[in-house]
């Protein structure tokens, strides 16, 4: 069976590119990285993806405004005969133009148990409210931001002694093998979009190791 071509769109350092890029590489993997994308031509992940034999393209979003950022990204993808998108640490607000372009074939990673904790600052959020959960959520993508559909999710403790650091080194670890896995359920058709809900075969939470 042909392999999903996956296009993986970054802001930074592309920690979860990289897990990504990884998993791909196993033969028996169903998606393809073949294009990672970055809003800022200085992002670390640049470089990962081109060490790792992935097509790297940086934009500078300071040189267009949004839906225009968006246009030149989606120009590339299309050339790329992309199939699914992979937002990755992509720091700029989507307009609907690119969610509507993209609706039920880009997913996201955000870090909390959506629908908890949507924006930023998830872990010290987590840490004020005396959870003794937290966690990351892979979703498909709508216009409200860190909304839409839910894929997998993992859980993962907070201890004491936990800081807002320490907190979301242990999420990252999580998200590294949740991101790979919702990845491949959307890929393989395991995952799938009816209305507003996802429809799969596997469980909703993921166990980290």
């Amino acid at each position: 069976m042909a392999k999903v071509r996956t296009a993986i769109l970054i802001s930074g350092g592309g920690s979860n590119m990289a897990a990504l890029i990884a998993a791909a590489r196993e033969n028996d993997y169903p998606a393809e990285i073949v294009l990672v994308a970055a809003s800022n031509p200085g992002a670390g992940g640049l470089g990962k993806a081109q060490a790792a034999g992935v097509r790297a393209l940086p934009f500078d979003h300071k040189s267009f405004d949004r839906e225009g950022l968006e246009r030149a990204v989606n120009a590339e993808l299309e050339k790329a005969g992309v199939e699914l998108v992979c937002l990755a640490g992509w720091m700029r607000l989507l307009s609907p133009y690119f969610v509507d372009a993209w609706r039920n074939r880009m997913i996201n990673i955000h870090p909390s148990l959506l629908p908890a904790y949507k924006g930023l600052h998830t872990h010290q959020r987590a840490l004020d409210a005396g959870d003794k959960v937290h966690g990351c959520t892979v979703h498909y993508v709508r216009q409200e931001m860190d909304d839409g559909p839910i894929i997998a999710q993992a859980e993962v403790p907070v201890l004491p002694g936990d800081d807002a650091h320490i907190l979301a080194a242990r999420v990252l670890q999580a998200e590294h093998q949740l991101y790979p896995h919702a990845l491949k359920l959307v890929a393989s058709g395991r995952a799938r979009v009816e209305g507003e809900r996802v429809i799969t075969d596997a469980p909703i939470l993921l166990k980290p190791n």
